[in-house]
């Protein structure tokens, strides 16, 4: 295959280092086409879940919701992009054609400088990996203070406006990650570490984060269930909580409830 027979793709990566890539950008035009997420994961090829999730990690990443839920209207609510969502595909559609525009340009000059080689890719050229990570909670968090001590250190990290979580890591680690007030980090949380109570009924607990929110979501498996919250500024927190727990605490959607979380149990990580 010739460099002029393929076509380039582009993915966009915030300043902290997280990839929003094509597949990611073809879902939110999907929505922004069809008013809803359960079309517009159909428009793609993905299930309902895949989407929503997809969405859900979206708006934690960027400093603003991408989409945000419609109620009401003719076809009885969905979801439409907000600002900020609709700038990004503006973007995303102006750096398409300059890349491919530009590819176009290459690909003739590589050819005339022979560089292309026997598959049609210049031996300069490398593919770039992208991190993936099993945490099904990423939030993109910016550090208020961090409060050093002999061993350890606490980082206080705003999630949203009203939004902070406390994270207990090494002093070696603020150090290696370079934290300090004013900085951008994610925070990395494992669902099956959030553990859920009804808002006002948390009692006394080892977890120092305690995290109101609203039941957005919940989906019953076999022997799992998963709740997601919604904690404001487009953020959600999902938990995976088993299906006996899930029964006793009888959450629906819409539901107040609290995600307690250990500070001992938040990875961070920046660019």
């Amino acid at each position: 295959m010739s460099i002029a027979e393929m076509e380039p793709v582009i993915g966009l990566r915030s300043k902290t280092g997280k990839r929003i890539g094509d597949d990611r950008i073809r879902l939110l035009e999907a929505v922004d086409l069809l008013g809803s997420i359960s079309g517009a994961a159909r428009a793609v090829g993905l299930t309902y879940k895949a989407a929503w999730d997809a969405i859900a990690a979206l708006n934690n990443l960027a400093e603003h919701p991408l989409v945000v839920a419609r109620t009401g209207g003719r076809v009885g609510g969905g979801a439409v992009l907000t600002e900020d969502g609709r700038r990004l595909l503006a973007s995303m559609h102006w750096l398409q054609a300059e890349l491919q525009r530009l590819s176009a340009a290459s690909a003739a000059r590589l050819d005339q400088q022979n560089l292309a080689g026997r598959d049609g890719f210049a031996p300069v050229l490398s593919w770039r990996f992208v991190m993936k990570t099993s945490a099904r909670n990423m939030l993109r968090c910016k550090v208020v203070e961090v409060k050093r001590g002999p061993v350890s250190a606490e980082v206080i990290l705003s999630v949203t406006d009203g939004i902070r979580l406390v994270a207990i890591i090494t002093g070696e680690s603020v150090a290696s990650l370079g934290l300090e007030p004013g900085k951008e980090v994610f925070a990395l949380i494992k669902s099956t570490f959030v553990l859920l109570a009804p808002e006002g009924q948390t009692g006394r607990t080892s977890a120092r984060n305690v995290v109101p929110g609203t039941v957005a979501r919940h989906v019953e498996g076999a022997v799992n269930s998963e709740i997601v919250l919604a904690i404001g500024g487009g953020k959600t927190i999902a938990a995976i909580i088993t299906k006996e727990s899930a029964e006793t605490l009888g959450f629906k959607v819409g539901d107040r409830a609290c995600a307690l979380i250990k500070a001992s149990h938040i990875i961070l990580a920046v660019e």
